[in-house]
């Protein structure tokens, strides 16, 4: 191997390695079992995490690096959404699939949707304003913010796991891990609220996705075996495939660094670099907790949140790291 080379692929290792940093351990105080997905309030600083297992949502402020709320009596909450320009808090149930809005402030109850049945993810659609609820057996639920209003629900095969919206055009991604017919990516035109498209795939527990929508990738974490696919969007065609933590709940994609995270349950976050629209490869895999499923990127602060569910000995917290080492190395060689 010529020294080029050495040096490049050197220089590649240091990249890996710098790809995310630990740079605060924020306690999560005395919460019990499962933890789901994470919201996050931009300009006030803060995180909402669901303590499904506690039925509760832990407020985290960044700034004072503690909880300094929590939300109790819930019903098992999974996907949870803050609207900024209302200042309202969202969250889905899944014990008695409620759709529950709080003022982002006080935290008072201002209104609740009933989904029948296991509320999951949410998802924001700003060019209608609507929220997307995915619930029950198969369907998403659609919330108008300004009429504060349940407008509409969209039927399809399984019950909805993680699932993307464009934003520059109108449709959704849907994850169906468990539909009739196997593990499947259901498509959406949102405009007629109608099905016009359902890819198969031949991996299974399709649960997270992550969409990079300039390039026309989609991006679908499954288990088994635990593996990220790169689909087209056009044609739902599978273009790479990379090994990833088991027990995946969590995929983001940064378009800033080109950078996919995926987190998992085994204990790990994976860092996949994007070649080319068509190529990718595991930079980088950090050990994190046992069970820290889930995470939440955020590339307005930088920084990737991992939530540790508290076992044994291990203590809930939230680890912070910040994802951009790759700028500081470039800076400072500069």
């Amino acid at each position: 191997m010529s020294r080029l080379a050495l040096v490049a692929l050197g220089l590649a290792g240091v990249l890996a390695a710098q790809s995310l940093k630990l740079v605060k351990t924020i306690p999560l105080g005395n919460i019990q079992g499962r933890i789901d997905h994470m919201g996050v309030d931009i300009a006030g600083k803060r995180i909402f995490v669901a303590a499904l297992g506690q039925n509760a949502v832990e407020v985290v402020d960044l700034a004072l690096g503690r909880v300094t709320h929590s939300i109790p009596e819930l019903r098992a909450p999974q996907g949870v959404f803050y609207w900024p320009e209302e200042k309202r808090l969202y969250v889905a149930n899944d014990g008695d699939g409620s759709l529950r809005v709080f003022d982002g402030n006080s935290f008072q109850l201002l209104k609740t949707y009933d989904f029948n049945s296991d509320a999951d993810n949410l998802r924001f659609g700003p060019k209608m304003r609507e929220l997307f609820v995915g619930y029950g057996d198969g369907a998403l639920g659609v919330v108008n913010l300004n009429l504060k209003s349940r407008v509409g629900d969209i039927f399809i095969s399984g019950h909805p796991e993680s699932f993307q919206l464009e934003r520059h055009g109108y449709r959704i991604f849907i994850n169906v891990p468990h539909a009739a017919s196997g593990a499947r990516v259901v498509v959406i035109d949102r405009r007629s609220r109608s099905i016009v498209s359902n890819w198969s795939i031949a991996e299974k527990e399709n649960f997270p996705m992550a969409l990079d929508e300039a390039d026309g990738r989609l991006f679908i974490g499954c288990r088994d075996p635990a593996k990220l696919l790169v689909l087209e969007t056009l044609s739902g065609k599978t273009i790479a495939r990379v090994d990833i933590p088991g027990d995946a709940d969590d995929v983001f994609y940064d378009a800033s660094t080109k950078r996919i995270y995926v987190s998992g349950g085994s204990g790990e976050v994976g860092v996949i670099s994007r070649k080319d629209s068509d190529h990718y490869i595991e930079v980088a895999r950090l050990k994190t907790a046992d069970g820290a499923r889930t995470s939440l990127l955020v590339p307005e602060f930088g920084q990737l949140f991992v939530a540790v569910p508290q076992r044994r000995k291990q203590e809930s917290v939230l680890l912070v790291y910040s994802t951009d080492g790759y700028h500081s190395i470039l800076q400072r060689d500069r």
